[in-house]
């Protein structure tokens, strides 16, 4: 399937947040966390070049994710946090952006070179847009993995198996959203475990001092335009970065 077209960039409501870098490095999360292996997106192709380590955040990212991770050994002792992803580089979303409207097409019986598709194509963008940020490469609004402040992350077992949070990381519609089983758990118990599980989660990245992405049950960010938005802080301190800097964490 050849390269999509039609991808505009289209401006969130918090990338007029101004960003003022605070220079802070990237720090590896191993051995301190739980990440999925293989990475989801290394495994596909995505293109990481030289950068074969994405489990990187910025450093007081990390220091946060540690204290929600002592949160949740308090409140739960038989879950783990498991990081799903990390620190993103712009080719990077870039390639998971088309993949993911390519993935759509095929779930939809959408040709993207058919012109007589074209509506059904532009349907299809749309709906991606609402969950992977552009690509963009202007400093005034970077997506919000390639700052190093945004993860994606869910919960497993003391087994290290996933638990089920009813619906998958990256899955694309209106399930994905934090609240989706809000009013079928009044009703349905296993709608109130999938409430209740993604609850938890919320609950426990945000006491450190995460904010959750509105349409994204497991994507949580500190620092960021999106975090400085919601916040209503005056500026981001995060803005797009390279991991050349950064380096073993020492905590």
């Amino acid at each position: 399937m050849s390269k999509p077209s039609g991808v505009v960039v289209v401006q969130r409501p918090w990338n007029e947040i101004p960003i003022v870098d605070c220079g802070e490095e990237l720090v590896k999360l191993q051995p301190f966390f739980y990440c999925l292996e293989p990475h989801p997106y290394f495994s596909i192709g995505a293109p990481y070049g030289e950068f074969e380590d994405p489990w990187r955040l910025r450093e007081d990212v990390v220091r946060r994710l540690l204290i929600a991770q002592e949160y949740l050994s308090k409140e739960n002792s038989e879950f783990s946090l498991a990081i799903f992803d990390a620190w993103r580089p712009i080719s990077v979303q870039a390639f998971m952006v088309e993949h993911a409207i390519s993935q759509q097409c095929i779930a939809r019986g959408v040709d993207p070179n058919d012109q007589s598709q074209k509506f059904a194509l532009g349907e299809v963008i749309e709906e991606v847009e609402k969950f992977w940020a552009p690509p963009c490469s202007e400093e005034t609004m970077p997506p919000p993995h390639s700052t190093g402040a945004a993860i994606d992350i869910t919960f497993v077992d003391s087994n290290l198996h996933l638990l089920d949070m009813g619906g998958d990381i990256d899955e694309i519609g209106p399930i994905s959203s934090p609240d989706y089983y809000l009013v079928a758990a009044r009703h349905d118990s296993q709608a109130d475990v999938w409430h209740q599980r993604r609850l938890f989660l919320a609950n426990v990245m945000i006491k450190a001092g995460f904010i959750q992405h509105p349409n994204e049950w497991w994507h949580f960010s500190f620092g960021d335009q999106l975090w400085a938005w919601k916040n209503n802080v005056r500026e981001a301190f995060y803005g797009a970065c390279s991991p050349s800097a950064s380096r073993e964490t020492t905590f």
